[in-house]
């Protein structure tokens, strides 16, 4: 799943190419990825791309009028998207000019034509797992997800990160991934913090003592910001593998911890998992591998 770092990456290398050029045209090849229908999609052609950022973890191409649209009653247009699971964004100079066929079994669920013939970005989605989402909307909090977010995870002081937790009930994991608390991380980057933290994943947030939140906060900056340092000015088609190349304990199940040797251990999921290093961070003890998870006795 794209997290804050390769939003912000894919956001900075389109706004690189995109900002300053015309929309000619936008191909839609899956409906059920439109999540609004006024401004209809239609709306984007003759307009501007003005700017291309990030609010969490999500994409935000805003738009102004061109010279062909000059009479439009909106003067701006925003499309925002949300990557979800498997969702991509690829930049291409060469894109065809033959709209995606609708419904299709292929991966491409939204295509935009901006600048010369050939230059644009298609939105991917991977897998059968539709959760791909794209609004076309006037304003940003039109789009409720984006309404109902938490403070910019990197925009938050000391004193409200630790204010946030202690208001909270939750396992440190589930905090630090609930986007209405705060924005930006996901299940990736959480394992990553945790493991720089020294904190168990079912770590309480609200018991959490001030030494403790001190290492998490220090460990959201310093993960996040290497992880952005890393991605910068990588072109889009590299930031996965970049990712990757990055992470100590993610994904590395049997592996060893870069820090200590221990063996990476796993809590698997219906339709996630994810990783730690026992002796790091949970005291030697390994945690159970079912859905209620506890330390083993």
């Amino acid at each position: 799943m794209p997290e804050l770092p390769e939003v912000a990456a894919i956001a900075d290398y389109v706004d690189g190419r995109a900002a300053g050029l015309p929309i000619r045209r936008v191909d839609v090849a899956s409906l059920a990825v439109l999540k609004t229908a006024d401004p209809p999609y239609s709306a984007l052609a003759g307009r501007i791309v003005e700017s291309v950022s990030r609010i969490g973890k999500y994409l935000i191409i805003r738009t102004m009028p061109g010279p062909d649209t000059a009479n439009s009653p909106d003067p701006v247009i925003v499309m925002v998207i949300h990557l979800s699971r498997a969702g991509w964004l690829r930049w291409s100079d060469g894109l065809s000019q033959t709209p995606p066929r609708p419904g299709g079994k292929g991966p491409i669920a939204l295509r935009v034509h901006c600048g010369l013939p050939g230059e644009g970005f298609d939105v991917t989605e991977a897998g059968t797992q539709k959760r791909l989402a794209v609004w076309i909307v006037r304003e940003v909090g039109e789009v409720d997800r984006i309404a109902t977010l938490g403070p910019d995870v990197l925009a938050v002081g000391r004193d409200e990160f630790g204010a946030i937790l202690s208001g909270t009930t939750g396992r440190i994991k589930n905090v630090l991934t609930d986007q209405r608390v705060l924005a930006g991380v996901g299940n990736a980057y959480s394992d990553e913090i945790l493991h720089t933290a020294k904190l168990s994943p079912f770590a309480s947030a609200k018991s959490l003592s001030p030494e403790q939140i001190d290492a998490l906060y220090n460990g959201v900056h310093s993960v996040l910001t290497d992880a952005i340092g890393r991605l910068e000015g990588q072109t889009v088609a590299r930031l996965k593998s970049e990712k990757r190349t990055g992470l100590r304990v993610h994904a590395r199940t049997g592996l060893p911890c870069p820090v200590c040797g221990e063996t990476i251990r796993e809590v698997a999921f219906a339709d996630r998992s994810f990783q730690y290093c026992p002796t790091c961070q949970t005291g030697g003890k390994v945690l159970a591998d079912r859905r209620m998870s506890r330390l083993l006795k």
